[in-house]
């Protein structure tokens, strides 16, 4: 999957290293369901974990000019039968990258795999309340709201209520 400035490759256990690396950061984990101590014991368990599960895909984010990562990416819910998947979690990792409109543009290639590649009819995403510019992005992209996922959420023994959030097909194809 690629964008103007990104793409986006299968993520590989090597990636574990990574993902660790980032998921420590203040700034990656605030408004994502990962624990205050994130261990790469716990990365690499949660990375096999989803490797061969089909309703499952983990992405690593790579700037195009250098390939160099700079975020991550982890789909699920995938359901041929319902035609719907989920985007988990999705984020840059490198905070020299924040800010920078690659988000966005990740956020739009995920949007045309999964509508124009997978041919979902719906696409879900989340997130915490307070979490301001993952809101403005998704509504600015075309997600509706759906509603409140109470107590959702698990993270250092307290739970979080989510923002649920979706975009069908007909939403989405007129972009």
């Amino acid at each position: 999957m690629v964008s103007k400035n990104t793409y986006l490759r299968r993520s590989t256990f090597d990636d574990c290293t990574l993902f660790t690396k980032w998921e420590q950061q203040d700034y990656v984990k605030q408004f994502l369901t990962i624990n205050m101590e994130r261990t790469y014991e716990e990365v690499v368990r949660e990375f096999l974990g989803r490797e061969n599960d089909l309703s499952r895909e983990q992405y690593t984010i790579l700037l195009k000019e250098d390939s160099i990562p700079i975020g991550r990416v982890y789909l699920s819910g995938i359901s041929r039968a319902a035609d719907s998947i989920d985007i988990t979690r999705i984020y840059i990792g490198e905070e020299k990258f924040l800010g920078l409109g690659y988000g966005r543009e990740v956020m739009e290639t995920l949007l045309d795999y999964c509508f124009n590649t997978l041919k979902m009819q719906r696409v879900t995403i989340d997130h915490y309340p307070g979490n301001e510019n993952a809101a403005a992005l998704y509504l600015r992209l075309g997600f509706k709201y759906e509603g409140i996922m109470r107590n959702a959420a698990k993270k250092d023994n307290e739970y979080y209520n989510l923002h649920l959030m979706s975009i069908l097909r007909s939403e989405y194809c007129h972009k």
